[in-house]
């Protein structure tokens, strides 16, 4: 029945339809209905009337009558010079809200978290954000290779931020490297923009000025979380700068395994398969196809003699492969004649105190 919100409900939020308003008014009185009670009225999600409740997506909330009323009223007089009648409408419609408005208290502007439900809610709100944004934008951007919808679609605030002085860092998977959408987007932005990759992030994130962030709220990205707490986004801001100095610049190479045969791709699935990690999962995290994931694990078999997969997980062991690849800066320091305790180097006669054991993420 939702699918017939267009025919059957053909109205804006100044005329509600009788069962528009019935549940309107309901959520209004209790603070909150199911989710199933808009089913039949998906006008009111349509008009932002009801959204979903950031503490359970199943149930949706009211918006404030007066926060509909003002922009009920913005659009109105935007459209006041075709159309004078709908003015009458619109103080009739205010009327209407006025009766219910000390019911539900206003939020507060630049609300700490927003929900965006809806593809074209995320784009208007990425799009304000955008034209807001005075000096930095840092993103991270999980999956493989970028395709070229998704570097098209957000190209246009790319080059608005160009222009404007506003300085970009990415993070992706390294297998977004193999990407040549991403190296023509990378040459398009050029000192404007700087990529880093590892061998898996977290989800997508977006953070502007550091003041504002989005991260999506479903599997499917269709709704999304708009944070504006200082506290959740110095949170995501010292996430993404911990991400950022353990990343490779993409136009630096991979750094070698140091085992002949293993390639640092097949490094990092052993990391994951040494876990206990089932095969998809190894791929979503790495950004690649379960297909292309099995290929490289059957050729990693091959090079480590493994018959079996418990054979397999003897190896990558024994191979040291079960800890996760390390960038250039952290591999252990050697200097030539002096030998090292855990890569630390020692000096005859000088005690080496070990340095304190980190907890795991």
């Amino acid at each position: 029945m939702a699918g017939q919100g267009a025919d059957t409900h053909p109205h804006g939020a100044d005329q509600l339809c009788a069962a528009g308003d019935r549940v309107y008014s309901r959520a209004v009185r209790r603070g909150r209905v199911p989710r199933e009670d808009a089913d039949a009225v998906p006008c009111l999600v349509e008009l932002a009337l009801l959204h979903p409740d950031p503490d359970d997506m199943g149930w949706l909330v009211p918006t404030s009558p007066q926060e509909v009323m003002t922009r009920l009223l913005r659009e109105v007089y935007a459209e006041v010079s075709a159309s004078q009648a709908r003015v009458g409408d619109a103080v009739s419609a205010f009327e209407w809200y006025a009766g219910l408005g000390g019911r539900v208290q206003a939020p507060a502007e630049g609300a700490a978290i927003r929900v965006l439900d809806g593809l074209p809610r995320i784009r208007a709100a990425m799009d304000a954000a955008t034209e807001a944004c005075t000096s930095e934008v840092l993103t991270v951007q999980p999956g493989g290779i970028r395709r070229e919808d998704e570097l098209s679609e957000g190209l246009h605030r790319a080059l608005g931020l160009r222009r404007r002085g506003v300085r970009m860092r990415d993070l992706y998977t390294h297998v977004a490297r193999h990407g040549q959408g991403l190296l023509n987007y990378m040459e398009l932005m050029g000192e404007a923009a700087e990529a880093r990759t590892l061998d898996e992030v977290v989800e997508r994130l977006i953070l502007f000025d550091r003041t504002v962030a989005f991260i999506p709220a479903n599997s499917d990205r269709t709704i999304a979380l708009e944070l504006r707490h200082p506290a959740l986004v110095d949170y995501l801001v010292t996430v993404f700068e911990r991400l950022w100095r353990l990343a490779i610049p993409i136009a630096s190479t991979l750094p070698s395994t140091g085992i002949e045969g293993i390639t640092h791709r097949e490094r990092s699935i052993a990391a994951l398969l040494a876990e206990g990690h089932q095969d998809a999962v190894v791929a979503e995290r790495l950004g690649i196809s379960v297909r292309t994931c099995r290929a490289h694990i059957a050729r990693l078999s091959e090079t480590l003699g493994a018959a079996s997969r418990t054979q397999l997980g003897v190896r990558i062991a024994q191979a040291g492969l079960d800890d996760p690849p390390r960038s250039p800066e952290l591999e252990p320091v050697t200097v030539p004649g002096v030998p090292t305790v855990s890569g630390v180097p020692t000096v005859p006669g000088v005690p080496t105190v070990p340095g304190p054991a980190v907890p795991p993420a």
